[in-house]
């Protein structure tokens, strides 16, 4: 049992802003933040975007989202600088979901969000036949949701920081095949 502290980041807190970055922000943020805002309800709030973004949410990321029956209406690919200014949400989490936008400088966020990177493969990139390249979209849901489950049930605000990084981290390690969280 991890036992309360002063370094405790959210001790009383009862609603946390979640930023889901991605390259292009067209599928694998943009799920994460349907996914999130779905399942953190009232408690999490979530966001996308991306470092390059591609202008427009993927087709397929649409088609997908309107048959679990996610709101689509606000979702929309967008630069990471409307997160970044004084009228910007404050942030409590950003999680990366590709390799290239951890890899990337990101901004320094106002109120510095814990931050954690949850690679997956984007979807956007596989080729083959439709119905293959849907499937990916439909495994990079089902990844996220895993993860993004295991973390709005985290007792975020009776973990330190440190505890609390480290379940962040395992979360992103959660393995693809078996949808397990890393040991």
């Amino acid at each position: 049992m991890t036992v309360q502290s002063d370094q405790s980041p959210n001790r009383s807190k009862e609603h946390y802003n979640v930023l889901f970055l991605c390259t292009g922000n067209s599928a694998r943020s943009v799920i994460g933040e349907a996914i999130m805002n779905r399942l953190g309800s009232p408690r999490f709030t979530a966001f996308s975007a991306g470092s390059q973004p591609k202008g427009s949410v993927h087709p397929y990321t649409l088609d997908l989202l309107k048959s679990l029956n996610h709101p689509v209406d606000g979702l929309r690919s967008k630069f990471w600088e409307e997160f970044e200014g004084p009228d910007a949400p404050k942030l409590d989490f950003v999680f990366t979901v590709c390799d290239s936008a951890a890899k990337e400088s990101c901004p320094i966020w106002p109120g510095q969000p814990m931050s954690a990177h949850w690679g997956l493969p984007d979807p956007a990139a596989v080729e083959g036949a439709e119905a293959v390249k849907r499937a990916a979209f439909t495994e990079t849901y089902r990844m996220l949701h895993q993860r993004i489950s295991i973390f709005v049930n985290l007792p975020i605000a009776s973990l330190d920081k440190l505890t609390l990084k480290k379940h962040l981290d395992n979360i992103g390690k959660s393995s693809a095949e078996a949808g397990e969280p890393a040991a």
